[in-house]
């Protein structure tokens, strides 16, 4: 039986490693939904290099852990969030309002829900980490 969602197995492969104290994990497959996550996260500082390992198949990512993820998850289905709806979703996921990031998929791009307030954009929740 294959894994369907590449996304939500990635950040649960990688919040078991972050709580075992590993210093880096493998991730079989990926997507590039799952690059641009990572990019975000690597931006925020929560994560450090990653290693793009091409396998003529799916590909394969090795992403350096810096100790600062607490919880990374997908929010699955993938709700519609309007402007004005940010706040409850910020109230519902994160532990608190300056900690923590919700991302997000809009039309121009998949982005944090500071930046897509910034450039006043709603979209898909695709996941959150803090």
């Amino acid at each position: 039986m294959s894994r369907t969602n590449v996304l939500a197995n990635a950040l649960k492969a990688i919040s078991n490693a972050e709580k075992i104290g590993k210093n880096e994990v493998l991730i079989k497959k990926i997507s590039s939904v799952l690059l641009k996550f990572l990019k975000i996260m690597q931006k925020k500082g929560y994560i450090g290099k990653i290693i793009r390992i091409e396998d003529h198949r799916c590909g394969k990512i090795i992403v350096q852990l810096i100790g600062r993820i607490n919880k990374c998850r997908v929010i699955s289905p993938r709700f519609d969030i309007k402007l004005n709806n940010f706040e409850t979703w910020i109230n519902k996921v994160l532990p608190s309002r300056q900690y923590g990031f919700i991302v997000l998929s809009t039309s121009m791009g998949i982005m944090d829900h500071k930046s897509a307030s910034l450039k006043k954009t709603g979209g898909k929740i695709l996941g959150f980490f803090y």
